[in-house]
């Protein structure tokens, strides 16, 4: 075997080595991560992810609108994210716990929705926001995604899920806006996005945080 051979063969091995270390302390960190329970809760968290609410993820990721929003509270001191509202606390693995793919994202165009099922408490203001942004928020750059309801005949009495809109959204007399099963899920992805518990890591983290920032001053 040439110099060369050996060469390459140690640069190989070097790299499958460091990949190898990599990969597997990455999976004794996290791979061991499981629920929390709060015997004072009386359950554990976080909770897992509802049936609908797993079928809007798929519309999620079907829209794409992870090139527009993040899911990740970051610290302070790493984003200004907790001062614009997105979240009470930063985001921590365990959050991710059921989540068999994580949308993390990678623009921040939108706001991070992590929370956004905190922020916005109302069923309706989903809806109306997927139909059109700017009927909630004048200045928003979203598009409207019309596609996802059917305007129809309103035969007999009005459909419970009719979209309430102002007479310049309005449809035509004798008509009515109506979610698909697709919105209906999306809304309930994203209302079911927020992270309000306090795992044990987090106030270590806190702690470390201002710690770090003691010694500095």
């Amino acid at each position: 075997m040439n110099r060369f051979s050996l060469i390459f063969l140690g640069i190989f091995v070097i790299a499958a080595l460091s990949w190898s270390s990599l990969v597997f302390s990455n999976q004794r960190a996290y791979g061991a991560i499981t629920a929390h329970y709060d015997e004072n809760e009386g359950k554990a968290f976080p909770q897992p992810i509802p049936g609908l609410a797993q079928r809007g993820k798929l519309v999620y990721q079907d829209l794409g609108c992870v090139a527009c929003h993040t899911q990740q509270v970051r610290r302070p001191g790493f984003g200004s994210d907790q001062e614009r509202g997105w979240g009470e606390r930063q985001s921590v693995a365990r959050d991710y716990l059921y989540e068999d793919r994580v949308l993390l994202g990678a623009m921040r165009l939108g706001p991070d929705l992590r929370n956004v099922g905190a922020r916005q408490t109302e069923a309706a203001w989903y809806l109306q926001h997927l139909y059109d942004p700017k009927l909630v928020n004048a200045d928003s750059t979203k598009p409207a995604y019309t596609f996802l309801f059917e305007t129809r005949r309103i035969v007999g009495q009005p459909s419970s899920e009719a979209l309430a809109l102002p007479a310049s959204h309005a449809a035509a007399a004798g008509y009515e806006v109506v979610p698909t099963d697709r919105a209906l899920a999306l809304a309930a992805y994203l209302a079911n996005l927020k992270d309000a518990y306090a795992y044990p890591e987090i106030n270590h983290v806190y702690v470390e945080a201002a710690s770090k920032e003691g010694e500095q001053k």
